[in-house]
């Protein structure tokens, strides 16, 4: 109780002491599940969570009680407790074919075709067999429910995997094996080394002194450095033997399911005893037991109460742009549809009013008056022009995709071989959207970095080491690592050229660096484990390693401690230093502190953190400031996280007298922290300078020329992370996300721009606001770049107001936000929820209508992976949540620019060629039927033989065009990234959209004129060679669909930028289907075997013995596509594009790329702008309680990436910006 009450007043505390300043950037902000109402500072003292969740240990009856059940439907109720199996798929045995059919039919089409097929089952009406739009129905329908199915059987497949998972569980007082779906809430269950953990559960004990249990968080967060979690005392002592966990009894009561993976809130009443619970007690499920035999826990959350499936965030049907412009377009169609038809059954009312009726050889015997004949005639008109919306469009749109997706598994260049990690496309139907990305969103640690930190450089006593030099100190352009071998702890890994330095160390003449290397091997918080021989550090943060390394590589090795003493090797022998005091390090103080008692008696405070806290205490004696201060600027311009060494020799009675202090402060009740940090503030001060560290946290290879080339291409990139807002902006400049040009506005800037902005619109007179949408001023009037760096206490306060304010001004806010990031070249959001990144891509969504992109690596990646249009997944790290949720995956960030700027154009550029010329010869193919009901009568009589309308979509048109779909290019892939202008089309949707279709429209209108009335003209008054007149219906309908095939195979031809051998065979092949097939069905053969089905017998080989019809045909087809031919001609040459300039320069632009490949040299790259200590800001809290209890540790080696140079190549020469 007094802990919490000690939180609650310490929160009060901080909001209170920031009062106006706004919110604090280093807390975590609030979480979606928290309400306005809990945001209030106004929080009683003794106010507490909402405690409503009770587990009762080891009884499973307990949690079905009546007063646990919740109504699910009507009166049926059941247990508000989850079970443990988890359910991502979608359909099962019963719902698969009334669910998948339900969702099919939600395409407008396909329920537009179902309407056709019952109206062609109506006699009166039907004027094409019912079975021509039955079987490409089924097809349709078939094809992608198997598709549906692969995708949900994948799914089923993953759910049983994890579902059947086994873990051991304490049932009738004995542990059984189990698998994970049969795991309920109260359970015990054991674990062993590397077990994935099943549920939410409490930690009771471990085989590990203390109960200490250590796990990898990598499927929750993608950081592979290990996290320790602690029983409580009483459960440690009392809970190790089975018998003793079957006799456990306790009560839990704690917060109900959320999702918030920082926070858990509980007390445990155990033998009338009640013990505090957070998450330091708490293992949490996708975690890994690491580097502990074996532990106990009890089950509090289980299966979608746990934090992690609470994370997850809906699954959310994604469609493209372009899906969602083809189901207009339908409708659009369907009302053109509907107003020609009802036309034309209005003139055949007049028709037959004036003329049919007339007609004695018309009669047909039935007594139907001109009206219910036009009745009759729209219905058949609606048969007739139903190939106007193609139900092939939608198969040949699958057929597309899914060949795109399989060009993505299949590239090589996006395969990464360290790892075995080719790309994949997780989903099928999102690839066009790929070429139209206007935001890129992207998580930081383990996505733009490796999370591996190495010691590059310092400066001891004001000279720099670090850059390749001799031994003698001669600076080199190339340096040979150093040779460690000389020390028998060196960690063979660790890469360093700088040979001065090494031999000055090795000399001890320099007391400086001695004191430097000794500095960092004693002044941390890092464990150490003996293995197989072997030194295995375990470090609270990658950056506390991989300077505890760097000191055991220059032989000051750290080799054990105990709770109050550190023993390590210098000069070859061992020295063991009492451990005073260990000052810990927190986000406010941003320094550590270590003092000792040294072997000869003397007391020495060591202190490392960053230089703006450290210059701040440092001692009016202390030399080389200055000189230091430049190595920190240069160690910043090269965007090395940086940290400050010093010391402070302490007298016995000065050390005793802070010492009483120290503890006092130790057991105070009342806020604790902060008594603490007033005490280590007395004793930091007047310090010794010694030098400076940078470490590098590697970049993932090719990140700032991906970033540079996506910039180029117009996307902007925002990355949002759940680091300190140091970290994150050092990162930002070392990605080339942020430029030294660029102008920097952090969240009070952008709050008070806000609020100005708000308050002018307010006082705007009614007068002088317009009924229209102006054009909003731009937030930033100064000329130059800008960029946004935003804490997720600050997104709270700007987007989140509390409820006393008009809910109105909350919507503004989110718009005037958006338009002000968008102003900005980079968006930097850091210390934001996995919640809050969903909602900042939700709101660039919402209020600018963009394409955007999702792309992250765990599991507090995956709500913003599953908002955005497209989700990218980092796979070959060890967590694979984000992958599982993810639209596409790969290894490295790096493959973003391909998937994009080559497969994502490529896609977009080929499903719009393919579109257009769809819907171009489905015009052109229906509207003759048009133009002939003019000469029929307006009788939906059909302009062709019904087996070429059957057939003309399924074999003699489809293969050129999807041919096109799958293979087309305009340029190749290298040119692709060369110039990352070809992408903007895309982004503006310029190559489909409804100009482009009423294009095609008006295409197909004009061939389909020319293709009627050319041979209708030629058969006027006509006598054939033979004396015979060829002028016959069927003749005609012969010669038509003839000239409609040549004309709709040739204008492809002309469509098709990339030329192979099966583009060639397909538009061959197409013509010679076409007549083959229609020799075989006008054979007097198949007449007389379906004499009903077959009646244009030996037509086709009348007719086309004519040399007349042939001419006809020729210039049927010659006038159809001369117009284009013209046009195309006109814009490549007056209006050409930026594709079209770097097609006509080709070949040129291939020999200059191959050029540049053979001549490639690495040019420097160096920044300006001075940058301060990452390190320090984002450094967590270290293991100094851990230590200071006496709890002991055990480690494991930590995984560690290959040595990389630290200077980036990038290539001199860029691609011109055309």
């Amino acid at each position: 109780v007094n802990h919490i009450i000690r939180s609650v007043t310490m929160s009060r505390r901080r909001a209170d002491s920031q009062g106006s300043m706004g919110p604090d950037d280093e807390a975590m902000p609030y979480s979606d599940d928290e309400t306005d109402d809990e945001l209030d500072n106004s929080v009683p003292l003794f106010f507490f969570p909402d405690v409503s969740w009770k587990v009762k240990a080891n009884d499973r009856a307990y949690h079905q009680l009546p007063e646990f059940q919740k109504k699910v439907f009507l009166c049926f109720k059941k247990s508000r407790y989850s079970g443990n199996a988890i359910k991502t798929y979608k359909y099962n045995v019963l719902t698969f074919i009334p669910l998948n059919l339900f969702e099919q039919f939600k395409r407008a089409a396909n329920l537009y075709f179902l309407a056709l097929l019952i109206l062609q089952v109506i006699p009166e009406i039907s004027t094409l067999p019912w079975y021509t739009t039955l079987i490409p129905l089924v097809v349709v329908l078939g094809v992608t429910a198997i598709k549906d199915l692969v995708d949900d059987l994948a799914r089923h497949r993953m759910d049983k995997e994890i579902n059947n998972r086994k873990s051991e569980v304490l049932l009738n007082g004995r542990f059984q094996e189990a698998k994970w779906r049969d795991i309920q809430v109260g359970d015990v269950v054991r674990l062993k080394k590397n077990d994935f953990v099943p549920a939410d559960i409490l930690l009771l004990s471990s085989s590990n002194p203390n109960s200490l249990c250590y796990v990898e968080t990598a499927e929750l967060d993608g950081e592979t450095n290990l996290k320790f979690k602690m029983g409580l005392r009483v459960t440690d002592e009392r809970l190790q033997e089975e018998r003793q966990l079957a006799e456990f009894d306790a009560l839990i009561d704690c917060e109900e399911p959320n999702n918030r993976l920082d926070k858990f809130t509980g007390t445990m009443l155990w033998r009338r005893e009640r013990y505090p619970l957070d998450l330091d007690n708490m293992l949490l499920r996708g975690c890994k037991v690491r580097n502990t035999e074996e532990c106990h826990g009890l089950v509090i959350f289980a299966g979608a109460d746990t934090k992690i499936m609470r994370n997850g965030g809906k699954t959310r049907f994604k469609r493209t742009k372009i899906d969602k412009l083809m189901n207009y377009m339908v409708y659009t169609i369907f009302v053109l549809l509907v107003l020609v038809a009802a036309g034309l059954a209005i003139g055949h009312t007049f028709w037959w009013e004036q003329i049919g009726s007339k007609a004695w050889y018309l009669f047909d015997g039935k007594d139907q008056d001109a009206s219910y004949r036009g009745f009759l005639s729209f219905w058949g008109y609606l048969i007739v022009l139903n190939t106007m919306v193609p139900i092939s469009l939608y198969v040949s749109v699958e057929i597309i995709r899914l060949g795109q997706s399989k060009f993505i598994n299949w590239d090589l260049q996006m395969y990464f071989a360290e790892k075995d990690t080719p790309a994949k496309a997780r989903t099928t139907t999102l690839n066009e959207q790929l070429g139209q990305i206007e935001y890129i969103f992207s998580d930081k640690t383990g996505t733009l970095t490796q999370n591996v930190m190495q010691f590059k450089k310092c400066t001891i006593a004001g000279r720099s080491y670090g850059d390749p030099t001799t031994a003698k100190g001669v600076q080199l352009d190339r340096g040979q690592p150093v040779d460690f071998s000389w020390n028998q702890y060196a960690d063979r890994k660790f890469q360093f050229t700088d040979h001065a330095l090494v031999s000055c160390v090795r000399s001890r003449k320099d007391k400086d660096a001695v004191e430097f290397f000794k500095l960092l091997s004693l002044c941390h918080t890092v464990m150490v484990e003996h293995k197989d021989g072997e030194l295995v550090y375990q470090a609270a943060s990658p950056d506390e390693g991989a300077l505890v390394t760097a000191a055991r590589n220059f032989g000051y090795v750290f080799l054990s401690r105990t709770q109050d003493s550190i023993t390590i090797r210098e000069a070859d022998q061992e020295a063991t230093y009492e451990m005073l005091a260990l000052l810990d390090f927190n986000s406010d103080r941003k320094r550590m502190s270590i003092i000792l008692r040294c072997p000869d008696g003397r007391v020495r405070l060591y202190c490392k953190g960053a230089d703006t806290v450290i210059y701040e205490r440092l001692s009016p004696n202390s030399r080389h400031k200055e000189t230091t201060q430049a190595a920190l600027d240069v160690f910043a311009n090269e965007t090395l996280r940086t940290l400050c060494l010093c010391y402070k020799d302490i007298s016995d009675a000065e050390y005793n007298a802070w010492s009483r202090k120290h503890k006092e402060a130790q057991v105070t009740m009342v806020d604790r922290d902060a008594a603490l940090d007033r005490v280590y503030e007395q004793i930091e001060n007047n310090l010794m300078l010694i030098g400076a560290t940078a470490i590098e946290d590697k970049l993932q290879d090719g990140v700032p020329e991906t970033i540079a080339k996506l910039a180029k291409a117009d996307i902007k990139i925002w990355v949002l992370t759940g680091d300190k807002k140091e970290t994150a902006e050092n990162i930002g400049y070392s990605c080339s996300l942020l430029t030294d040009d660029m102008q920097i506005h952090y969240g009070e800037d952008v709050n008070e721009k806000l609020r100005t902005r708000q308050e002018n619109r307010r006082n705007e007179p009614l007068t002088q606001r317009p009924g229209r949408k102006k054009t909003a001023e731009p937030f930033f009037t100064t000329p130059g770049k800008n960029a946004l760096i935003i804490t997720g206490g600050w997104l709270n306060e700007i987007l989140y107001e509390k409820k006393k304010k008009r809910r109105r001004l909350r919507l503004h806010r989110g718009i005037d936000f958006v338009d002000m990031a968008c102003e900005c070249e980079a968006v930097i959001c850091c210390r934001v929820t996995p919640k809050q990144k969903a909602n900042v891509v939700s709101l660039v969504k919402k209020y600018k209508k963009a394409v955007t992109l999702s792309i992250g690596d765990g599991a507090n990646d995956v709500n913003m992976i599953k908002t955005a249009d497209i989700g990218v997944g980092i796979s070959g790290q060890e967590g694979m949540q984000a992958v599982m949720s993810s639209d596409y995956a790969f290894a490295q960030f790096r493959y973003l620019q391909r998937l994009l700027l080559v497969h994502g154009r490529w896609s977009y550029i080929r499903m719009c060629k393919f579109l257009r010329f769809f819907f171009f010869k489905n015009f052109a193919f229906t509207l003759v039927h048009f133009w002939y009901s003019f000469f029929s009568g307006y009788s939906s009589q059909v302009a062709y033989e019904d087996w070429f309308i059957t057939l003309y979509n399924l074999f003699y048109s489809s293969l050129p065009v999807l041919l096109v779909g799958l293979l087309d290019q305009d340029v190749n892939d290298k040119l692709s990234l060369k110039f990352p202008k070809l992408y903007l089309p895309g982004q503006q949707g310029s190559l489909f959209n409804y100009k482009n279709f009423f294009i095609s429209l008006f295409h197909g209108i004009f061939v389909s004129l020319i293709i009627f009335f050319i041979p209708y003209g030629a058969f006027l008054q006509t006598m054939g060679q033979d004396g015979e007149a060829p002028s016959d219906y069927q003749s005609f309908a012969v010669v038509t669909a003839s000239s409609l095939i040549f004309t709709v195979n040739l204008q492809i031809s002309l469509d098709t930028s990339y030329w192979t051998f099966v583009n060639c065979f397909a538009v061959l092949g197409s013509i010679a289907i076409y007549f083959g097939i229609m020799f075989d069905i006008h054979s007097a053969g198949i007449h007389v075997i379906f004499t009903s089905q077959f009646t244009f017998t030996g037509v086709a080989s009348n007719a086309l013995r004519q040399p007349y019809l042939w001419l006809t045909i020729i210039l049927t087809v010659g006038i159809s596509l001369l117009p284009v031919i013209c046009i195309q001609f006109l814009h490549k040459t007056i209006w050409p594009s930026v594709g079209d300039k770097v097609q006509r320069n080709r070949r040129k632009y291939e020999l200059e790329l191959e050029e540049e490949e053979r001549k490639r040299a690495p040019a420097f790259q160096r920044g300006r702008r001075s940058r301060r200590s990452a390190y320090a800001f984002s450094h967590s809290r270290g293991y100094a309680d851990l230590i200071a209890s006496g709890r002991s540790i055990r480690r494991r080696p930590p995984t560690r990436g290959g040595p990389q140079d630290s200077i980036r190549e990038v290539p001199q020469t860029e691609a011109e910006n055309i």
